[in-house]
């Protein structure tokens, strides 16, 4: 079972706690999911490892620095997590976020600029083909995430969320979506991504998510949508 709230939660606003008013989603006890989170996470994680060092060089060549990024997200009913990336960033792109506000072209609680001066040459490749996303399958081997979910927000974005908002939070998130996989980056609206979740969670199914990854697969290698 998953537990409700963990202490880690005083990192965030006192705010956070309204998100008890929902209970989980039916699909966070699926041992089935669990199972095809864990086989999915290995193969991805192999995947990694040898993905690993070309990727560490190009990275460094690019632009020298840490090779992978991590930021504390929001997890299952609040819960906070630390997701792990390959960098597609300069080193400081968080630091810098506050002063490029006003380039923002997405509306909501979300930023999302077309041509993001913080990215790399090599990030930009690397998100294009989604290869920037291959350590999370560590956080779906822990459990934080799972490979369908929610698009696993920030914590300045959870706190500013309305009650409709919360819901999002029921459910675990993932590697892929409704939004990933029906949209990605030409969705800019953030009340869209919103809807898409509760989409999601009204339709959930082992199938279903079987069918968002097939689709996700599609979608990455035809470039739909990318950065």
């Amino acid at each position: 079972m998953i537990s409700t709230f963990k202490p880690s939660l005083q990192q965030l606003n006192p705010s956070i706690l309204r998100s008890i008013e929902y209970s989980p989603h039916l699909s966070v006890n699926s041992r089935l999911k669990r199972a095809i989170d864990v086989v999915g996470a290995s193969v991805g994680l192999a995947i990694t490892a040898v993905l690993f060092v070309p990727l560490a060089i190009a990275v460094q060549l690019d632009n020298p620095g840490p090779v992978l990024y991590s930021q504390i997200r929001c997890g299952v009913q609040g819960r906070t997590f630390r997701i792990w990336k390959f960098r597609s960033m300069v080193q400081n792109a968080d630091g810098l976020k506050e002063s490029l506000q006003s380039q923002n072209q997405a509306s909501g609680h979300i930023f999302k600029i077309k041509d993001d001066p913080r990215i790399t040459r090599v990030g930009k490749l690397l998100r294009k083909t989604s290869l920037d996303e291959f350590p999370q399958f560590w956080n779906v081997l822990m459990g934080d995430m799972s490979l369908v979910g929610t698009r696993p927000p920030s914590l300045d974005e959870v706190e500013k969320y309305d009650r409709r908002h919360w819901q999002r939070l029921t459910v675990k998130p993932g590697i892929t979506g409704e939004w990933q996989a029906n949209g990605r980056s030409s969705v800019t609206d953030f009340e869209d991504i919103v809807q898409m979740d509760l989409d999601y969670q009204a339709k959930w199914s082992v199938l279903y998510d079987l069918q968002l990854i097939f689709k996700t697969v599609w979608v990455v290698f035809n470039k739909k949508g990318a950065c």
